[in-house]
């Protein structure tokens, strides 16, 4: 069950590899988590001294939070994966051009998880040439329905 997606990262990046990581989240995020208080849109992951970090996904505390608590929404979170998938990564990111980014949090097993792309950043013209095919896929569907429906216009 999908929590937050980040659908930016589709557009603004060519997603290569997928992988699934724990999420190191404090009590507050969780219930805020479960309120739909997250944001994926600006986080990004980094690696230090062989540790995934999840930083600036943002979530909001509750109102309802305790006094005792401080709620910091842009912490930044740990990220959980196996050391030998870590070492790969940071082989793969070591390349030229390569990052990763959220893509979405959802629940695994009654866990929060992230899941993570590596990606490479897309020049305007890909963007560009995004929009014209995700606007002529909705123009083709536009034209099929319309196609589909008049001759059954003509009939009556």
């Amino acid at each position: 069950m999908s929590i937050a997606e980040n659908r930016k990262a589709h557009f603004n990046y060519h997603l290569e590899e997928r992988y699934e990581a724990g999420v190191v989240l404090e009590g507050w995020e969780i219930k805020a988590i479960r309120e739909g208080q997250v944001q994926l849109t600006d986080g990004y992951v980094v690696i230090k001294n062989g540790e995934l970090f999840l930083i600036g996904a943002r979530i909001n505390a509750l109102r309802s939070a305790s006094t005792h608590v401080h709620p910091e929404p842009d912490r930044t979170k740990k990220l959980l994966m196996h050391k030998a998938e870590i070492r790969r990564l940071i082989g793969k990111i070591e390349q030229k051009g390569y990052t990763l980014v959220p893509l979405n949090l959802h629940y695994k097993g009654g866990r929060v998880k992230a899941e993570i792309a590596l990606a490479k950043g897309k020049a305007n013209h890909d963007k560009r040439e995004t929009e014209k095919k995700r606007d002529w896929e909705r123009e083709k569907g536009r034209l099929m329905r319309t196609k589909v429906s008049s001759p059954a216009r003509d009939r009556d």
